[in-house]
């Protein structure tokens, strides 16, 4: 099992790059009560820092957020108290019985436990029994051609106390994306420096769209949550259990 998102990692995701989870939420509470589903509990499936959970518990639901990282949990712990949260493979957790199961910002396709689309189908068929009859599992993934125009590319960001640099490249042949990150995080007067290796299995959203039909959902393809849309190579899914 890769490790992935340490305490520094996690951090700068959650002060730099949360505009995803932020944003996203206004919509994917409109899906909920669109659904009729304004209480019960919500599983977060790849919670992160806790961004979506937080907007959840203020919203009025019960939440149980799982994640594989240390780093993601404990963040996720201090920004949704009211919240509960389990370190945990996605892939091997079992879970409740709940009125909506979510899995946003591609967190499918991270393979830090590496599998394949079959255990992807066993993850859904898990998820579909878990789910309350009139409930749904709402989730987005990474599509091929992620990486457009030049392939390697290298970017740089930075915040107030931070800087990464990335290299990311998308292998034509396997599909699978390698984001190579190099870390800077400001510790008193000094920067410390880590790196991480990050690869992400893209999938064609027709190929999830099957998965997700195949275990008995009835499935709506989206392209972004509400107002909030999804960058290229992105698709969405609003998976109802009849």
């Amino acid at each position: 099992m890769l490790a992935g998102y340490q305490e520094d990692l996690a951090y700068i995701h959650d002060v730099g790059f949360g505009a995803f989870s932020s944003e996203s939420a206004p919509g994917l509470l409109e899906i909920l009560h669109q659904k009729g589903i304004n209480k019960g509990l919500v599983v977060d499936l790849g919670c992160g820092s806790g961004i979506w959970a937080k907007a959840l518990t203020q919203a009025g639901y019960d939440v149980l957020g799982i994640d594989i990282s240390d780093a993601f949990i404990d963040l996720a712990r201090k920004k949704a108290p009211k919240a509960n949260f389990q370190k945990a493979s996605f892939l091997r957790v079992t879970l409740p019985k709940c009125d909506a199961v979510t899995s946003i910002g591609e967190c499918l396709n991270y393979q830090f436990d590496q599998h394949s689309l079959g255990e992807i189908q066993k993850l859904f068929a898990h998820i579909y029994e878990s789910l309350k009859p009139g409930s749904v599992f709402i989730l987005d993934i990474a599509e091929l051609g992620y990486v457009s125009g030049m392939n390697p590319q290298k970017t740089y960001s930075q915040g107030q106390d931070w800087a990464i640099l990335l290299e990311k490249e998308e292998d034509q042949k396997t599909h699978q994306l390698t984001r190579k990150m190099t870390i800077f995080r400001k510790i008193g007067n000094l920067y410390r420096r880590s790196e991480e290796l990050h690869r992400v299995q893209l999938y064609k959203g027709s190929e999830i769209l099957q998965q997700l039909q195949r275990v008995g959902f009835q499935v709506r393809v989206i392209h972004g949550y509400g107002e909030f849309k999804f960058s290229q190579a992105q698709v969405g899914f609003i998976a109802t259990k009849a």
